[in-house]
């Protein structure tokens, strides 16, 4: 039995849009590799983007085709809306083979259908579209035109419908279970890898109402001197007095993410680290009041800049981006970015992560919200106090 997250009439409506930009761009065929990209256009939802997938997006075709691990044909066929004949596996001969490869096969499955002469757009940057299938699609259809397909269905997907904003939001009910089981875990005494864990806990086990999905980022935890990193994971050490830790997490539900950062101190914060604290917070209060349909992603940053720099601080990153739907290693839609030079306009729908952190040389503080566009201003989605935390120093026996 097939159970999907949306009606079939909103996978078909991301199809027309998806083919109009190809119009747009000369493009017969569009091969779709990143997996949020097919759970987009299909549903498709499985954890089989190890080995090399797809969908063919013909531009006069009513259905896509998903070509996959014959294996996988199945989750194909219980998770999206393609009829059979537009699921078509390959021999798992195909698969880590050093003499055959799946884009092979996809090459032959074009000759068979004449599409050898037409227009084709690759994800050219997507993760897992790699250099030696490129390579096999070049070899395999010597009379094909390939062009850049990056981003195609992206752009796509950075408007949501109401459903999707639906999505997110229960997405941030996750989030704040599972910030504020991070909150109560972490202690003077205890390991962080067991604060994590907690946290993987509420973010799988979701809500009463509804259970939560994997995210496509594990828990980041930096702690220390290495919050000045903003990227690190857990260990197995334990906290120590003084420590301040950065806990970035996302509720996930139906692949759709609310990321959420906190900082936290376990005793007492330097004056250092609270006044940048302190400068974040009204940057971020001041940028949300800003933000409405119309104007620009850079217009955003700039607001945030100007109240930082007056008191001192720089931030040379990005402070936000589209974000939703999505699969390791990323939740981010690589489209729109809060930065200068990014001059995409706001409409009603798009959800962004406003992560404005601030990283020094042996120290930083993140704190973020997540956010929808509203037709006259924005709608935080998690409901988490906006401050630094101060954890008393409380030793477990």
């Amino acid at each position: 039995m097939v159970v999907l997250t949306f009606p079939i009439s909103e996978f078909q409506e991301r199809i027309t849009k998806t083919k109009q930009r190809m119009a747009d761009a000369g493009v017969d065929i569009l091969l779709v590799t990143d997996p949020a990209n097919m759970n987009y256009l299909t549903g498709y939802d499985a954890w089989s983007f190890y080995v090399h997938q797809l969908l063919i997006v013909m531009i006069d075709e009513d259905q896509p085709i998903w070509v996959g691990r014959g294996q996988d044909a199945s989750a194909a066929k219980h998770t999206t809306w393609l009829e059979t004949d537009h699921i078509i596996p390959y021999a798992d001969s195909y698969v880590q083979s050093e003499h055959k490869h799946p884009m092979d096969f996809v090459c032959d499955l074009l000759k068979t259908r004449k599409r050898e002469t037409q227009t084709i757009a690759v994800e050219l940057d997507a993760y897992y579209f790699t250099a030696k299938c490129h390579m096999r699609l070049i070899q395999g259809l010597p009379n094909a035109s390939f062009k850049d397909g990056t981003n195609m269905v992206n752009w796509v997907r950075i408007i949501k419908s109401d459903q999707e904003i639906t999505c997110i939001k229960q997405a941030s009910r996750i989030s704040e279970k599972a910030m504020q089981i991070a909150f109560d875990t972490i202690n003077e005494g205890v390991r962080e890898c067991d604060v994590v864990a907690n946290i993987a806990h509420a973010q799988i086990s979701g809500t009463g109402e509804f259970g939560g999905d994997y995210p496509a980022i594990v828990p980041l935890l930096p702690t220390g001197d290495k919050t000045s990193a903003c990227h690190l994971t857990w260990t197995d050490e334990r906290f120590k007095n003084g420590d301040p830790v950065i806990i970035e997490l996302a509720g996930c539900y139906k692949r759709y993410h609310s990321p959420l950062a906190r900082t936290i101190v376990i005793g007492m914060p330097t004056e250092k680290m609270q006044h940048i604290s302190d400068v974040v917070i009204e940057g971020i209060n001041t940028t949300l009041d800003f933000i409405k349909p119309g104007i620009t992603c850079e217009e955003i940053e700039l607001v945030w800049r100007k109240v930082i720099e007056k008191s001192g601080i720089k931030k040379e990153s990005r402070m936000g981006y589209s974000m939703g739907l999505n699969y390791p290693p990323d939740w981010g839609e690589h489209t729109a970015s809060l930065r200068p030079g990014d001059r995409t306009i706001l409409e009603p729908n798009m959800t962004f992560h406003m992560i404005p952190g601030i990283w020094m040389e042996n120290m930083g503080v993140e704190i973020s919200e997540s956010f929808r566009v509203t037709e006259t201003g924005c709608e935080v989605l998690a409901e988490f106090p906006r401050e630094l935390y101060v954890k008393p120093n409380i030793r477990l026996a």
